[in-house]
């Protein structure tokens, strides 16, 4: 009996054990559930939250966009506003003219316009026709003036043009004029100022399409003076300038040009270079002679006839000037002198007084070739002689100067 009690008992502790371990369970699963519940809902608030967020940030940065976008497009209305405004200010100040003339244009067409309306309809023309009429004279004239200037800039002859607008601005002066006689016979300077309301714009225009682009005084004096070079060609020159004529019209139109044409002409016609003659190669090469038989007969350079080419050379006005004729004549042409190289800092340094010295008697017989020769004394001329260079040769040259007694003032 106490066996079964006990068993009983036992299983009752048992299940009451049983019975809180479920319960234990239940309250943990419970309390796991909860939490697990409540982490669902703290991660769905997190998402939500961070999904506002990203939709806020999204918002402020296309608020943003959308602001940086409007204030870029007004700096650039405004850029493009202020460039406009920039380039219509340098467009007047370049071009006064154009906006006066346009001022004065309208200043005188519109009193044309109101003057010629009265006209007609004083003279019982109806307004409409009145308005269309004086249109048609007013807006002829200047109709016929914008077609003579397409014709001019596509490069056709503008003169109907010209008298079209002329003439049509002549019958609506005339219209004005008439009126003005009739509305202020008390003043009849009225019906001038309104018959020249119809030209003077007309007048005011031709000037500015005309006028402004005419030729400037430097290229009148140029034309001018081509003119009379050719002028004195054809005068001198007959045969060649014939010839040249003749070679042009052979050749296909704008192969040839004149100066081409004539230097061609030239060659074929002497067998020199254009300026340059057969004629003139013989005089020169009479006076080298002549000048080398004045020479041989001055018994090979005498003292005398030297020193006067000294002189000549040290006096002579026109040392810069190279001689002529050219080589083709046979004589040698003097280069014109250089700045002197001891002028220049870099330049290397000279003979020492001792060479110098001892070139001194070659440099009195070079001098002495180059008279002989009819040629200046000069620094080119002594280095070319002696080969060396022109500082050393203009030092040898004062040597010789003043070897020979030959002070210059």
């Amino acid at each position: 009996m106490s066996t079964y009690r006990e068993e009983k008992r036992l299983d009752d502790q048992l299940r009451a054990e049983q019975k809180l371990r479920n319960e234990q369970l239940r309250a943990e699963q419970a309390r796991e559930d909860r939490r697990l519940e409540l982490e669902a809902t703290q991660q769905r608030d997190a998402a939500r939250a961070e999904e506002k967020r990203k939709d806020a940030e999204a918002k402020r940065r296309q608020e943003q966009a959308e602001k940086k976008a409007r204030a870029a497009e007004q700096q650039a209305k405004k850029a493009a506003a202020a460039a406009k405004r920039a380039k219509l200010v340098r467009w007047l100040k370049a071009n006064p003219a154009t906006l006066f003339v346009g001022f004065v244009m309208v200043a005188s067409i519109v009193p044309a316009l109101l003057s010629q309306i009265g006209a007609l309809t004083g003279a019982t023309v109806a307004a409409p026709m009145a308005g269309l009429l004086a249109a048609m004279l007013e807006g002829g004239a200047w109709a016929i003036t914008f077609m003579g200037k397409q014709a001019e800039d596509a490069g056709r002859e503008p003169r109907k043009y010209r008298i079209g607008t002329w003439a049509v601005a002549t019958v609506a002066a005339a219209v004005n004029f008439w009126h003005g006689l009739e509305a202020y016979g008390e003043h009849p300077w009225v019906a001038f100022v309104l018959g020249a309301s119809s030209l003077f714009a007309i007048y005011i225009w031709d000037l500015k399409t005309h006028g402004s682009h005419g030729k400037t005084k430097e290229q009148k004096q140029a034309e001018k003076a081509r003119r009379a070079h050719v002028s004195a060609r054809r005068k001198h020159h007959p045969e060649i300038v014939e010839q040249a004529v003749k070679l042009q019209a052979a050749l296909p139109y704008g192969v040839l040009d004149d100066e081409s044409a004539f230097a061609a002409a030239w060659r074929i016609h002497t067998g020199a270079e254009p300026g340059l003659s057969a004629q003139l190669y013989a005089t020169a090469t009479e006076a080298v002679l002549q000048l080398g038989a004045a020479f041989e007969l001055g018994d090979n350079v005498r003292d005398e006839l030297l020193e006067t080419g000294f002189k000549a050379a040290r006096l002579n006005p026109f040392a810069e000037l190279a001689q002529v004729p050219g080589s083709q004549a046979g004589l040698e042409e003097n280069a014109p002198q250089g700045p002197a190289s001891a002028l220049r800092p870099d330049a290397p340094e000279g003979k020492s007084p001792e060479e110098l010295e001892a070139l001194l008697p070659d440099a009195v017989a070079a001098a002495a070739e180059l008279v002989a020769e009819g040629r200046q004394i000069s620094a080119h001329g002594l280095a070319k002689k002696l080969q060396i260079r022109r500082v050393d040769a203009a030092l040898l040259r004062d040597r010789v100067i003043e070897q020979r007694r030959l002070h210059v003032a």
